[in-house]
């Protein structure tokens, strides 16, 4: 019987195969998941690595299998939105935990600011990832139209602007969940529903718009008199508010496209003497777990979940790394959820 290697040598493959009493070819196939080993040898073999201590060379398996079992995540927005953000948190913790469960490296990438871009491009064309995940939402970010030109699967979270030609998308139904929104608005009796709009630079904030206008039926004309930017924060939900409450004093109901523009609403309303939901009643966009059930009142708003899209995301994103086909425009359900202020 073969024991373990001399003191302070690594344990090597055919260690392992020695050990276990197989060939080296049948260690190699269970050490790398192929089905094409019996349930004898993969117990053998399992046992041998782990008395042994063997760890593949992960370089010597990237340069076999051209895989290097990790994967980038790329957001375009600054490091004080991302971790200020709840939206973001909920979306990086939900990409964490899904590469874990896979066993796949996240490489996480902020690319905002001088030369961000150019040094994603070098690194996404470097080979050092098997595919990515971009969530780049704002118009002019050249991101889209430079990984269209890499021979790298990607996926997107949400839709990015220009030409879809040739990505991956997986969206939630941001119009679709706006005119639930009003249209529940409207169904509390709400006659003038105005709306907290995010950054006009985002597809997502146009969408909820759409979806808001058309569940009042709304005019170019009164588009410019019942919305205010609010920037998708609580502080422009509280400006935005303020100024919809001195140019409709009459407003009875307030849809924010998402849920900090809408504490933020909620915290203009109290200081004009407005009670929520008797005098105005709110619903927001999100239902970020850290956010909405701990406003005051607790927030009704529509849910996406964002753990269902990144999974969407990563599992596309998979299919595409081994070869296979997927939808190349997903667009996932939301819900309405009710709870004090509608």
């Amino acid at each position: 019987m073969v024991g373990r290697p001399l003191s302070g040598a690594r344990p090597t493959l055919e260690d392992v195969a020695a050990v276990a009493g197989v060939s080296r070819a049948t260690a190699s196939r269970v050490l790398n998941s192929s089905p094409r080993v019996s349930p004898e040898a993969h117990e053998a073999v399992t046992a041998a690595a782990l008395q042994l201590g063997y760890a593949p060379n992960q370089a010597a398996r990237t340069l076999v299998t051209r895989r290097t079992g990790a994967i980038a995540m790329l957001v375009s927005e600054p490091q004080s939105k991302v971790f200020d953000d709840p939206h973001f948190g909920t979306l990086v913790r939900a990409a964490a935990g899904e590469f874990a469960r896979i066993d796949t490296q996240l490489v996480l990438m902020l690319v905002h600011g001088e030369g961000a871009h150019s040094r994603a491009e070098r690194f996404l064309r470097g080979g050092h990832v098997d595919g990515a995940l971009l969530f780049t939402p704002h118009q002019n970010d050249p991101l889209p139209s430079t990984v269209r030109k890499l021979a790298l699967p990607v996926v997107f979270g949400g839709r990015p602007w220009g030409s879809l030609r040739g990505l991956y998308t997986v969206d939630n139904d941001n119009e679709g969940g706006a005119a639930v929104a009003t249209e529940h608005l409207l169904s509390l009796g709400c006659r003038t529903v105005v709306s907290v709009t995010g950054p006009q630079d985002e597809l997502s904030a146009r969408d909820r718009i759409a979806g808001w206008a058309r569940a009042t039926a709304a005019d170019a004309d009164r588009i410019a008199k019942l919305t205010e930017g609010g920037d998708y924060t609580r502080e422009g939900g509280y400006r935005a508010t303020n100024k919809l409450l001195h140019r409709v004093p009459k407003l009875d109901g307030v849809f924010a496209a998402n849920d900090l523009m809408a504490v933020g609403a909620l915290q203009a309303l109290k200081e004009h003497g407005r009670r929520v939901p008797e005098d105005v009643a709110v619903v927001g966009f999100d239902d970020n777990p850290m956010v909405a059930p701990h406003s005051e009142p607790p927030l009704t708003t529509i849910r996406q979940d964002l753990g269902d899209q990144v999974r969407r995301m990563i599992a596309n994103l998979a299919t595409l790394i081994d070869g296979g086909t997927v939808r190349k425009r997903e667009v996932l359900p939301v819900q309405l959820v009710r709870r004090e202020t509608a």
